[in-house]
């Protein structure tokens, strides 16, 4: 496979964004709905916000994967980020997820001095599960019929991960 690049999402980026958001795999593990009019996309990811980050990862010149972090707002979890990912059905299991995780992280931990991080998943959903455990995130509960698909009510964790303490001699984790 071609490298795997990741940078800020721009605005030319919402219409790739939009066709990954319409994968049935896509709409099938995350909480969106099928059949978004590109308008809302342009909506939901084209409006400039100080506290959310927005990342694509390339592949030669195609956007096929994006990742959503957002820090909280209130004035006692301004070092918490949650965040949302979607990766082109197309191009699962290929280190997609990794590389929008690495760069995630990068970003949560270097540069926004965030201690927390969260998410939730459908607890159906292995491969997503195993990829955030690789990157040190744990299970903290269960929300019991949390969302539905296909008209069934699923479950969900709630996953998060706390920053790794700096080593003794200040150069990164211990």
């Amino acid at each position: 496979m071609t490298e795997i690049v990741v940078r800020a999402a721009e605005p030319s980026d919402i219409e790739a964004i939009h066709a990954i958001l319409r994968c049935p795999g896509v709409v099938a593990n995350t909480l969106q709905l099928p059949w978004r009019p590109l308008a809302y996309t342009r909506e939901r990811f084209g409006q400039p916000d100080a506290n959310k980050h927005a990342l694509v990862a390339v592949v030669g010149e195609r956007v096929v994967g994006q990742l959503d972090l957002e820090v909280q707002h209130g004035p006692r979890r301004r070092d918490v980020g949650k965040f949302g990912m979607a990766v082109h059905d197309d191009f699962h299991n290929q280190g997609v997820g990794s590389a929008l995780m690495a760069a995630m992280l990068e970003l949560a931990d270097g540069w926004l001095g965030l201690r927390r991080l969260e998410l939730e998943v459908w607890a159906d959903n292995p491969a997503a599960i195993h990829l955030y455990e690789k990157f040190g995130f744990v299970i903290e509960g269960t929300g019991r019929q949390f969302g539905r698909r296909n008209g069934k009510l699923i479950d969900a964790h709630y996953m998060a991960r706390l920053r790794p303490a700096p080593s003794p001699s200040g150069r990164g984790p211990g």
